[in-house]
């Protein structure tokens, strides 16, 4: 898989740790920036993200995908495998 992901997190979220498990279950190569308390840090995701600030908040090939449960309905769909086999331009 060829794909640029990149995921925000906070440590002891939930919802992160799933989304990350899913992604490294399909042995993705992704770039974490875990964001605990760094609220610069958030405000840029954020921008990035199109004003949501909860997380995680997840991106492939620089198109925001949304969190964790956006994630799993891809991969339920069929769909995010789709958006991972496509490289970065």
């Amino acid at each position: 898989m060829t794909a640029k992901v990149e995921i925000y997190t906070w440590s002891t979220c939930p919802f992160c740790i799933r989304a990350l498990a899913l992604l490294s279950q399909k042995g993705v190569d992704f770039t974490e920036y875990c964001i605990d308390g760094d609220e610069e840090a958030r405000d840029n995701m954020s921008q990035r993200a199109n004003g949501r600030r909860s997380l995680p908040q997840i991106f492939i090939n620089d198109l925001h995908v949304g969190g964790c449960d956006d994630l799993y309905r891809l991969n339920a769909k069929g769909e995010l495998d789709l958006l991972l086999q496509n490289r970065a331009a």
